[in-house]
């Protein structure tokens, strides 16, 4: 498989405009591939992740040999801190979203809760993925990118 570099393309100027945390949410649950973000050896580790929000939480799944895994097993209440992000912005216009959450990460334990998840949330890689881990946001910030020339909201791009 050979990937093609982009080239960026001039777009003009981009406007930040801040979002609330229950449109940044809704926003998060629009797509499914996000990147959580923990501490690994006193270092941070990202990692792509497909994702849902269920009841204001981010779901996500895991499997043993994970950092993830290992740090919310050994994490006592409240759970492991965490970042998660995901947007959606044009390759091409840079026009988009951006969402980012910070909070507590917990291994889910109870096996009702933990099938319930499984069903609703297939792995999106070729591996056996036994847990389910609960991010419950603390901090949710999100911001558009719109164009700074007062284009109208009509031609903005269509979040999610």
């Amino acid at each position: 498989m050979q990937l093609r570099p982009t080239k960026p393309h001039p777009a003009g100027l981009r406007r930040r405009v801040e979002l609330d945390g229950t449109e940044s949410l809704r926003l998060l649950g629009s797509v499914s591939l996000g990147r959580i973000v923990l501490t690994r050896h006193a270092l941070p580790t990202i990692r792509p992740v497909n994702h849902i929000v269920d009841r204001g939480d981010i779901i996500i799944r895991t499997h043993d040999g994970t950092a993830l895994t290992q740090r919310t097993r050994e994490a006592h209440s409240p759970g492991v801190v965490v970042a998660y992000e995901a947007d959606d912005i044009d390759p091409r216009t840079h026009l988009g979203w951006s969402v980012v959450v910070t909070g507590y990460a917990q291994l889910i334990s109870d096996p009702l809760e933990l099938d319930r998840y499984r069903s609703m949330l297939l792995p999106w890689v070729e591996e056996k993925m036994e847990h389910a881990v609960r991010i419950h946001p603390d901090l949710v910030t999100g911001m558009l990118l719109v164009p700074a020339d007062g284009a109208p909201a009509d031609q903005w791009p269509t979040p999610g």
